[in-house]
Order: C-alpha cells, then sequence, then structure tokens
C-alpha cells in the first residue's frame, strides 16, 4: 500500500476567520520539527461524528511553516461532519493528525506553469505559488470563487502574483473559462488545479480538447464532492443478501466496514482503487466522486469506489463474500 500514516499528538495552536464560511487552523505536533514537505501534502485529522471516530484529510496551506501546519476548513453543512467538528475546537485542543504526504508531482524544469483553484481548493494551491514565484517561474493563478469576499488568502496572493492572479467572481459576473484558459497556454505548460469533481471533468474535456497529453494537467480533488447531492441511499449486497443504508454525514466504505463486510482500502480519497467494489445493477444513479475510474468507465457504471463515490436510488454490489471460502 501507499499509504502508511504515521499517527501523533498535536495541539491547537491558533485558529483564525479567513472569511466568513473558511477557518484557518494553527496545529503544531507534539515534537515538531520544521522539516519541507512536497507541493500538494495533506494530513490525516482524526476528528468525532456523532460519537463515532472516523478521519479527515485537509491540505497544508504553503510551504513548511516554523509554527507548525496550516489548514484551511470551509463550514459545509452539506458535509459528512468533519467541517462541524472542526469548528467546533479551540486554541489548546489536543488532537490526532498524520504526518504530511502527497501524490501531486510538478515538473519543476518545466518553465510555463498554469494554476486553478476552486474555492477551498485554494489551500494546496498555495504553496505552489510560493514554490514557483521563488524560482521566478511564468505562472498564471486562476481563482474561481461564488464571490471576492469567499477568497481566501487575496492579499497574499496578489503580493505574490500581481497581474498574474485572476480573480473569477460569480458575482462579479466573471465566469472561469477553462477552454480559453487553457489555449493562451505555450505548449509544454504544466496546470496543477484544486477543486470540485465539476471543475476536475470540464478542466480534463478541455485539455484534451486542445490536443494537450493528460500527463501535463496535475490535481487534487474534494474526496466529498459530486455531481449530485449528497442525500442517503441503499445499497444491496448480492451475496449476503443484506440492505444498508448510507447516511449523507458517512460512506459507503465506513458503513460497510462498521457492520462487518470488510472492504479492504488504502487512501480513502478516491485515488487508488484499492476499495472498489463490482457493480451487479443500479435503481438510480452512481456518483462517481473518485479520479481513479476512467470517464468511460464510470459511463459503464461496472465498479464503484467505496469511499468516497455516493449514488441516488439502489445500488446492488458484489463485496467477493462467499460463505464456502469462511
Amino acid at each position: 500500500m501507499r499509504f502508511i500514516d504515521t499517527w501523533t499528538a498535536a495541539t491547537v495552536v491558533a485558529i483564525r476567520d479567513l472569511t466568513p464560511g473558511i477557518r484557518e487552523f494553527l496545529l503544531r505536533p507534539d515534537g515538531f520539527n520544521v522539516s519541507p514537505y512536497p507541493v500538494g501534502s495533506h494530513i490525516q485529522v482524526a476528528v468525532t461524528i456523532d460519537g463515532r471516530p472516523e478521519t479527515r484529510s485537509y491540505s497544508l496551506v504553503g510551504e513548511a511553516d516554523t509554527q507548525g501546519y496550516r489548514i484551511a476548513v470551509r463550514r459545509a453543512p452539506d458535509s459528512r461532519g468533519g467541517s462541524r467538528y472542526m469548528w467546533s475546537l479551540v486554541p489548546g485542543a489536543r488532537i490526532t493528525i498524520t504526518l504530511p504526504a502527497s501524490l501531486v508531482q510538478l515538473d519543476w524544469t518545466r518553465r510555463h506553469f498554469c494554476l486553478i483553484a476552486g474555492g477551498i481548493g485554494i489551500t494546496p494551491i498555495l504553496g505552489a505559488v510560493q514554490a514557483l514565484a521563488r524560482r521566478n517561474a511564468d505562472v498564471t493563478l486562476h481563482y474561481a470563487v461564488r464571490s471576492r469576499g469567499d477568497a481566501a488568502y487575496l492579499d497574499q496572493l496578489e503580493a505574490l502574483l500581481g497581474s498574474r492572479l485572476v480573480v473569477h467572481a460569480g458575482d462579479e459576473g466573471r465566469r472561469l473559462d477553462l477552454g480559453a484558459a487553457f489555449a493562451a497556454l505555450p505548449q509544454g505548460a504544466m496546470t496543477l488545479l484544486c477543486g470540485p469533481m465539476r471543475m476536475l471533468d470540464a478542466a480534463r474535456h478541455a485539455w484534451e480538447a486542445g490536443g494537450r497529453p493528460l500527463t501535463d494537467l496535475r490535481y487534487e480533488t474534494f474526496g466529498s464532492s459530486g455531481l449530485l447531492p449528497t442525500e442517503a441511499f441503499r445499497v444491496r449486497l448480492q451475496q449476503e443478501g443484506v440492505d444498508l443504508v448510507i447516511p449523507p454525514d458517512r460512506s459507503m466504505l465506513d458503513v460497510l466496514n462498521a457492520a462487518g463486510h470488510e472492504v479492504m482500502s488504502d487512501c480513502r480519497r478516491g485515488e487508488c482503487g484499492v476499495c472498489a467494489l463490482d457493480v451487479v445493477e443500479v435503481d438510480g444513479e452512481i456518483d462517481h466522486r473518485d479520479v481513479f475510474f476512467s470517464d468511460h468507465q464510470k459511463r459503464e457504471g461496472r465498479k464503484i469506489c467505496a469511499c468516497v463515490s455516493r449514488a441516488r436510488g439502489t445500488v446492488t454490489v458484489d463485496t467477493l463474500h462467499r460463505a464456502d471460502a469462511m
């Protein structure tokens, strides 16, 4: 497995509100030593949701800081409860976190970079801005938000990028045209994107439509973002003859494992495919929230990543459990 997490106790050193809906947390692990971590790194945080222990993944904001790790959490009423827990914390609170890990790899030898952030997706992008600005790279950041007041770290970004920062605020009537943004890039440019699933899908289509290699488009996604509203749905286990309801605030993976139907997993971010289950039948619609399966595989609907993907209606799956294997 790629993800072997090392957990450590930490203290919430400071909290500040960046916007009305985004709160920054400064976390200092016990025995903290400053060490660099790759752009796009994230940490896992142990949270408690309705009395249940769970974990949530948050991108680290900016490059290594002598004070500790910074994360920013958007308060999301329709989330699975992680943001509610984080927003309940106060300075001095003790929590448990993992050491930083990253799956994003940038080719620092490139001369031209395009960065794209959607809302809270600015959190891993800020570190890339700092690193590229320090290298005097040719970099442009497209920052898409509902309103300018929702744009976290705007002053810091303007100081680093000046006119190379383009804010696409919906309340100002300025929408992000990904096709136009990509068309303006020179050949060989690399793009790093972090945003909701709709933005990623649109970016991949626009990138390929422009004849650019998909390997030059790197991305981070929100594990909870999808194309359908987050609502309860039903999972039917074909071999066991069991129906389980997946509530809006829990993943299919967590519910299955809690009910004793063990499903292997690794990243829990929809990136590795270890938790993928065979789909036997769908009475409704699958909301694929992973970045593991291709568009073609998602349209086929034969597999579902239990860690992040959801559905509307009922999905019948095969957990590969066999009574004669006991």
